[in-house]
């Protein structure tokens, strides 16, 4: 039997002039392996792995070709087009997969690549899905503060943004812990901040407290120098004003103040804060 989307290690049953056709000893079907990956020495009888997929004109092809993926397989593939039909992933092989409107939880762009299953389709061949959580797996050996890295696969306003680990385990980064702007497809690299008891990771793209201070310190620094020397931010502006200009929260920025204000870094005046002159961050 002819298994399509992963690989066969069928035997050379005949040559004609579009190339050689394989198959399985004990059976007469057989698939053509286009003439330009015939390796040169081949001979009847000789066995080779190959990917079997249906090409553009709907028939079983073989190639010696190792594509992204294999049906069932998580795959981090870049959209090539979009059409009216879907988006065409590439995946490495002469025939791009597609990724159909029906299974797009999120519009992709091209240019840009995703985290995608690979999957057959009632006709036979193989397609692509983004909603991938059920393939996820929580059985991951991370701990609390180990440093992953993963695949935004979902952007949920509200509850944050799902990350594949690994590409493999389920993670998340809830809005409270996330300060940049995120989005499906974009790789990350967080600290596991828990490991719930069912096993999925919550994460956070934050340094440990003391060594995230010192990098808020600097970047607030930064942002007073670059504003004249001195801004209106203070313990009394909204979180909103603090995100948009520093994107961390207000209690990291007045944690990182209280941290410049005690090595005299900068000082307080009436319409907030100002640097010290001549002063430095080590």
């Amino acid at each position: 039997m002819l298994n399509i989307g992963v690989f066969n290690e069928l035997e050379i049953k005949k040559f004609e002039s579009q190339g050689a056709y394989l198959g399985e000893v004990s059976s007469e079907d057989t698939v053509l392996l286009p003439s330009k990956e015939v390796p040169p020495d081949a001979s009847i009888g000789d066995k080779l792995t190959v990917f079997i997929y249906k090409d553009s004109s709907d028939r079983l092809i073989s190639t010696m070709k190792i594509p992204a993926g294999c049906v069932g397989d998580l795959a981090y593939l870049e959209v090539v087009q979009n059409t009216q039909i879907g988006a065409f992933l590439n995946w490495g092989l002469d025939k791009d997969v597609l990724l159909p409107f029906s299974e797009q939880t999120y519009k992709v762009q091209n240019g840009k690549s995703y985290l995608v299953l690979l999957y057959l389709d009632k006709t036979g061949r193989i397609s692509a899905t983004t909603d991938i959580y059920e393939y996820l797996s929580d059985e991951s050996s991370y701990e609390k503060n180990d440093w992953v890295e993963g695949t935004v696969y979902l952007i949920k306003e509200g509850i944050g943004a799902l990350v594949a680990v690994d590409d493999k385990y389920r993670g998340l980064i809830p809005e409270s812990e996330c300060f940049e702007k995120l989005s499906e497809g974009d790789r990350v690299r967080a600290r596991v901040i828990r490991k719930r008891e069912d096993g999925k990771l919550d994460l956070s793209t934050r340094k440990l407290v003391h060594m995230q201070m010192d990098d808020d310190a600097n970047k607030i620094i930064e942002f007073i120098k670059s504003s004249g020397g001195s801004t209106s931010l203070n313990d009394k502006s909204s979180p909103d004003d603090i995100q948009r200009n520093l994107n961390m929260s207000k209690r990291d920025f007045k944690r990182a103040v209280g941290k410049l204000l005690k090595g005299g870094k900068i000082k307080k005046i009436e319409s907030g804060y100002e640097i010290v002159e001549d002063e430095n961050l080590e």
